[in-house]
C-alpha cells in the first residue's frame, strides 16, 4: 500500500476524477475485450485519494459528503463502467462503519485507508432462498472468532486489501460485519466472475474455511441499515451514478461515432450523417433521457446530503425516494441509449473492435442489482398512503 494522495475539497476530488476517467477511457474497450483485470488502473484511484473520500475529519480525512462521492462515480462510470463499479462496496461499508462500528475499529480502519488500503465486499450469495439470506457463518471462541462460508458477486476482491464479510452471528442469529484482511489464512479468492458486462469488477467467488478474526474487527449491522441513517440511500445513490455515467459515455460515444465513422441513409439527402434530421431528432430524445438522469442524480445527491447532515425519519425517507426516483431514470437511461447507440450508429457500430456493445453489456449488467419496480412501488405508497420506504439498506 502507498499513501494516498490528500484531496482536501469536493474541487479536488472532481477534477481529479476528470483527468483520470479521460486516461482510463483509451484502454478500456480492449481491458473489457480481453477481460484484462485492471490493477494499475485501480492502484492510480487509490494514489490519487479516491479510495479515501469520505474519512472522517476526527481521523485525518477530506470528509465530502455523498453527493461529492457521486458525481466522482458518475463520471468514471462515463469511461468504464467496470472501474466505476470496483469502489462501491469499498465506500458502502466505510458508511456501515461509520454509522455501527466501534470507535476504535473505525479509527484502525480509516487510518488503514488513509494509508491506501482498499475494501471489498463479501455478501452475497448464492445458496439461499433469497437475496437476503445469509449462510456464512461466525463462531465466537474463547480466543476470538472464526468465519465459515461462501460469497459470490465479490467485486472488487482481487485488488482489496481487506474485505468486509456479512456473516451471521451463530450465538445470536444477527446479522455482523467483520473486517478481515484479504491474505488471512483460510481465505480463498477466486477470479472466476463470467458475467456479460463489467468483466473486469473482479465480483467472483471467496471462500472462508475457519478463517481467524478477532473480536474487535466484528459489529452488529443493524444499526446502520434498521434506522433512519440513510445508509440505503447512500448505497443505491453510487448505482445511479453508475448507471447515469454508462449512459452519457453510451451518448457520447454514440454521437463521436457518427460525426466520423457513419455514413448517412441515401434518403436523407445529406451529405454527412449528422445532418441527417432523424438521427439529429433521435440524440434529441436520448439527451433528454440522459438529462433527466443526471438531474434527478443532482437532486437525489443533495437529500442524501442532508440526511447525512441531520439523521432521522424525514430526511431518511426524503433521501430514499429521492434515490427511488433517480434509480428509476438512471435504469432507464443506461439500458436505452447503449442500445440506441447502434440505431443511430448504423451497420459498422456493431463491428466487434469497435467495442461499443461493452456500454449495453456493462448497464445491463449493472441494472440487474435490484429491480426498479420495487423503486415505483414505494414511490407510489408514498404517495397515495404516505407510507414510508422500508428500512432494509437497500432503498
Amino acid at each position: 500500500m502507498t499513501l494516498a494522495s490528500a484531496i482536501d475539497s469536493a474541487e479536488a476530488a472532481i477534477a481529479t476524477a476528470r483527468e483520470l476517467a479521460t486516461r482510463f477511457a483509451d484502454g478500456a474497450a480492449e481491458r473489457d475485450r480481453e477481460r484484462r483485470l485492471p490493477h494499475a488502473e485501480v492502484e492510480y484511484l487509490s494514489d490519487a485519494g479516491l479510495f479515501s473520500l469520505t474519512v472522517p475529519a476526527r481521523f485525518g480525512g477530506p470528509d465530502l459528503p455523498p453527493s461529492v462521492v457521486a458525481e466522482v462515480f458518475r463520471t468514471l462510470a462515463t469511461a468504464d463502467g467496470s472501474l466505476a463499479q470496483i469502489p462501491h462496496s469499498h465506500y458502502v461499508y466505510l458508511t456501515a462503519l461509520r454509522l455501527a462500528g466501534p470507535e476504535g475499529l473505525q479509527r484502525r480502519i480509516f487510518e488503514q485507508v488513509l494509508d491506501g488500503a482498499r475494501i471489498a465486499n463479501a455478501q452475497s450469495e448464492r445458496g439461499g432462498r433469497t437475496v437476503a439470506d445469509v449462510a456464512t457463518t461466525l463462531t465466537r471462541t474463547p480466543d476470538g472468532a472464526h468465519l465459515d462460508g461462501e460469497k459470490f458477486y465479490c467485486t472488487g476482491s482481487p485488488y482489496a486489501h481487506l474485505l468486509a464479510v456479512l456473516a451471521r452471528d451463530a450465538d445470536s442469529g444477527e446479522q455482523v460485519i467483520a473486517f478481515v484482511p484479504a491474505d488471512t489464512p483460510g481465505i480463498a479468492i477466486a477470479d472466476d466472475w463470467n458475467g456479460l458486462g463489467q468483466r473486469t469488477t473482479g465480483s467472483g467467488t471467496v471462500r472462508f474455511d475457519d478463517v481467524a478474526v478477532p473480536l474487535d474487527a466484528v459489529f452488529t449491522r443493524s444499526p446502520a441499515v434498521a434506522e433512519p441513517t440513510g445508509y440505503g440511500a447512500f448505497a443505491q445513490l453510487l448505482h445511479v451514478a453508475i448507471d447515469a455515467g454508462i449512459a452519457r459515455g453510451a451518448l457520447g460515444a454514440a454521437a463521436e461515432f457518427v460525426r466520423t465513422t457513419s455514413r448517412p441513409w441515401f434518403e436523407a439527402g445529406v451529405d454527412r450523417a449528422q445532418d441527417d434530421p432523424l438521427v439529429i431528432q433521435r440524440f434529441g430524445e436520448l439527451t433528454v433521457a440522459v438529462r433527466a438522469a443526471e438531474a434527478a442524480l443532482v437532486v437525489a445527491a443533495q437529500a442524501v446530503d442532508a440526511t447525512f447532515d441531520a439523521p432521522g425519519p424525514d430526511t431518511a425517507a426524503e433521501a430514499s425516494l429521492a434515490v427511488a426516483t433517480a434509480k428509476v431514470l438512471a435504469d432507464r437511461a443506461a439500458t436505452e441509449v447503449p442500445s440506441a447507440l447502434f440505431e443511430v450508429s448504423g451497420t459498422r457500430s456493431a463491428a466487434g473492435d469497435a467495442g461499443l456493445d461493452r456500454y449495453w453489456r456493462d448497464a445491463r449488467t449493472h441494472t440487474l442489482h435490484d429491480p426498479v419496480r420495487y423503486k415505483v412501488r414505494h414511490l407510489g405508497r408514498f404517495t397515495l398512503n404516505e407510507e414510508r420506504p422500508p428500512l432494509h439498506g437497500v432503498v
